[in-house]
């Protein structure tokens, strides 16, 4: 392998890890601001080897249930299948979105107004 193409290639895995470090730093901040914004909310992680393209979070609230697919950027690449299963909730009565910083404000009050009138269990 030429000394350009091995650069390169360690060019993009680090590109790769770095982008996964992001959207896990996203994540993982979101979960906290969607339990402080839906007080007594269940986030979950999904697991992505159990049914690849599923959302990464599920979050359940008084009765409904909504489901986000974290991205580090508006511009990131979508996996197979992902925009399949957001659909596929949507259509099934579900809220289901991409999520990323730049849309982030837009979902959760989205998020909100799907779960106004939720009857607390």
């Amino acid at each position: 392998m030429s000394s350009f193409l091995a650069t390169l290639l360690l060019l993009i895995l680090y590109l790769r890890k770095e982008i996964g470090l992001r959207e896990n730093q996203f994540q993982s901040k979101l979960k906290k601001k969607l339990e402080s914004r839906f007080p007594g909310c269940v986030v979950m992680k999904e697991d992505a080897n159990y049914r690849q393209g599923f959302p990464d979070l599920a979050v359940h609230y008084n009765g409904r249930s909504a489901f986000l697919e974290c991205k580090a950027s508006a511009h990131a690449t979508h996996q197979p299948n992902q925009d399949y299963w957001v659909e596929r909730l949507k259509s099934s009565g579900f809220f289901a979105e991409f999520i990323f910083p730049e849309n982030e404000k837009e979902v959760l009050s989205d998020l909100e107004r799907s779960f106004e009138g939720c009857q607390k269990r």
